[in-house]
């Protein structure tokens, strides 16, 4: 099988990858070949003895940016030549993380070089040259883009075909999806409704009867009315999109 996302990540901590993405089913998936891996460490473009990739804040500020002429250096050792490979640098100012924006990168053949930013970040210029595509998991500060971009990959490959068995989970999973089209109704903008396993009694607590009832049209009425509620009082945001998209009062 041919691989449908390349990925190369620039890192100034190489030993962190594939990290998590080496198990379960990412980590299958790229026993498989579906997604394939490369690392590469930004020291390794430093000049100096010291091994140095940082510089401080031009205007004053705290803390240090990384380097224009190394990063630059390990994008285009990256590319190695080659025009089809996207940039993305994960930023808490970048473009928020969303299911639709993991399903872009999922549907068709990608090249991706990842870049995770350390101290301050990285110089304006490399993304402004490269039009590197900055991308944010979520309003918070970590030290450092890789476990950023673990989450990033994670949302992604799940998506590749082949990773997961039966596709139509996508459609009624929090936020729901456009890869599956085989039902009337997607959960787009929805919360997942919640599901239950045996015991069917536990601590005094019992499944919903109507999940017992064996009438699939009711329990697919009930599913879609509790991932309306939850997300009614969990996420006004997303209820609100989902009552314009269906045209509900």
């Amino acid at each position: 099988m041919s691989k449908l996302l390349q990925v190369k990540i620039l890192t100034l901590f190489p030993e962190l990858f594939p990290g998590p993405l080496d198990l379960s089913i990412t980590g299958r998936a790229l026993k498989n070949k579906i997604w394939s891996l490369e690392t590469i460490d930004i020291r390794s473009f430093a000049s100096d003895k010291h091994r140095t990739v940082d510089g401080p804040i031009v205007g004053g500020g705290t803390g240090m940016i990384l380097r224009p002429d190394i990063i630059a250096d390990a994008i285009d050792y990256a590319k190695a030549g080659s025009d089809d490979f996207t940039v993305i640098y994960m930023s808490p100012r970048g473009e928020k993380l969303t299911q639709r924006l993991s399903e872009k990168f999922s549907k068709k053949q990608n090249k991706l070089i990842i870049i995770c930013g350390r101290f301050e970040g990285i110089d304006q210029r490399v993304i402004d040259h490269y039009s590197i595509k900055e991308i944010s998991i979520g309003d918070y500060i970590l030290t450092g883009g890789e476990i950023a971009a673990y989450v990033f990959l994670d949302s992604c490959i799940r998506l590749l075909p082949g990773v997961l068995s039966d596709s139509s989970v996508f459609t009624e999973e929090s936020f729901g999806s456009e890869l599956n089209k085989s039902q009337e109704k997607t959960y787009r903008n929805l919360l997942e409704y919640p599901q239950y396993t045996k015991p069917i009694s536990w601590k005094n607590r019992a499944v919903p009867d109507i999940l017992l009832s064996g009438h699939h049209e009711n329990i697919k009425k009930w599913n879609l009315e509790q991932a309306e509620k939850y997300t009614e009082t969990r996420r006004p945001d997303l209820w609100k999109l989902y009552k314009k998209n269906n045209k509900l009062s």
